[in-house]
C-alpha cells in the first residue's frame, strides 16, 4: 500500500505482472501479461475507466496473443543482445514485427546508454531496460 500511495501522490501509474487477484483487491491501475501467458480472457477492464494491460512478446504469435488479451500497449523483446537474450530481434526484426500491429510497441532487453541513441532507428514509442535505469536509479522509498 505504500508503494501504492507513493505512486499515485507521483501520479504514476502502478501495475502488477500477472496477478490480477491483487490488481482488484489493491485496486491498481493496470496489469503487465508477460509473454509465457496465453490465456485469453480478461474483464479486468471494465470495473476501472483508466485501467491499463500491458504484455510483453518475442514473435509474431505471441503479438497477436497479446492483442487477443486486450492489452494496449506492447514490449517487444528483446532488441539487443543481453546476458539473457541470445537470440535479439535487432533493428530490423523490431521493425518488422512492430509493423505488423497498431497497437504502439515500446523496445525492451539488452537497452544501454552506448545503444540508446540506436532507438532513433526504429518504430517504437519508448523502451526500458532494467541494466539501463539501475545505473542512474534513485532510491525514493
Amino acid at each position: 500500500m505504500k508503494f501504492k500511495n507513493y505512486c499515485k501522490k507521483n501520479k504514476n501509474k502502478f501495475l502488477i505482472s500477472n496477478y490480477y487477484d491483487l490488481v482488484k483487491k489493491y485496486d491498481l491501475d493496470g496489469l503487465y501479461i508477460p509473454s509465457f501467458n496465453r490465456k485469453k480472457i480478461y474483464s479486468l477492464g471494465k470495473y476501472k475507466h483508466e485501467f491499463l494491460k500491458i504484455g510483453s512478446a518475442h514473435n509474431i504469435k505471441e503479438m497477436r496473443i497479446k492483442e487477443s488479451q486486450g492489452v494496449k500497449i506492447i514490449f517487444l523483446s528483446p532488441i539487443f543482445k543481453s546476458k539473457n537474450s541470445n537470440k535479439p530481434l535487432g533493428l530490423y526484426g523490431y521493425n518488422l514485427l512492430a509493423n505488423q500491429t497498431t497497437l504502439p510497441t515500446l523496445a525492451l532487453g539488452g537497452i544501454k546508454a552506448e545503444n540508446k541513441k540506436l532507438l532513433k532507428l526504429i518504430n517504437c514509442k519508448g523502451f526500458a531496460g532494467i541494466s539501463y535505469f539501475e545505473k542512474s536509479k534513485q532510491n525514493e522509498f
